[in-house]
């Protein structure tokens, strides 16, 4: 399944508007933060993971530290190998339109890696959708209710995002 990209919301949370040099030194802090404690780090509980996409626009190298929650229900063998796969939430802190990053994935999703657990890991992202959505919002909603309460915020369809490690990683 391809990523799916859902119209954006009219409603949500505004996000403070920063001078581009604020935002990039605070984009910068993160990935240094990240570098610094990788796996310690935790956002209302769930591990963190770093994010590299290209950008949609611009084709440039693009990192971000996202939310992540290991997804069991999709781990299965691939050539006997066992493999390995994450949920991230596009939730933008219930945003009415779409982080940057997940428009990313959907502009190149053969352009994918994330840094977990010391490494870096080609993934394949796909959005959820149905019961799986539904199942897998579940959880994140139980394991950080936080996240849960960005469905209630923005009229927006906020995307769940698979990422599967490509076979043998």
């Amino acid at each position: 399944m391809p990523i799916v990209v859902t119209p954006p919301g009219t409603r949500g949370f505004q996000w403070r508007k920063m001078p581009r040099p604020v935002m990039r030194s605070m984009l910068a802090l993160f990935h240094l933060a990240y570098r610094a404690f990788g796996a310690r780090m935790r956002v209302q509980g769930l591990p963190v993971i770093e994010l590299e996409t290209l950008g949609a626009k611009s084709g440039a190298k693009r990192y971000s530290v996202v939310v992540s929650l290991p997804d069991a229900a999709a781990d299965d063998s691939v050539g006997g190998e066992s493999t390995a796969s994450w949920l991230v939430v596009a939730a933008a802190a219930g945003a009415a339109h779409h982080p940057a990053w997940f428009l990313n994935l959907a502009r190149h999703p053969d352009q994918v890696w994330i840094s977990a657990g010391g490494r870096r890991i080609k993934v394949s992202p796909e959005t959820l959708e149905g019961t799986e959505f539904e199942e897998a919002w579940r959880k994140v909603a139980l394991k950080a209710p936080g996240i849960g309460h960005y469905r209630e915020i923005t009229d927006r369809v906020i995307p769940l995002v698979r990422l599967r490690a490509e076979g043998g990683q």
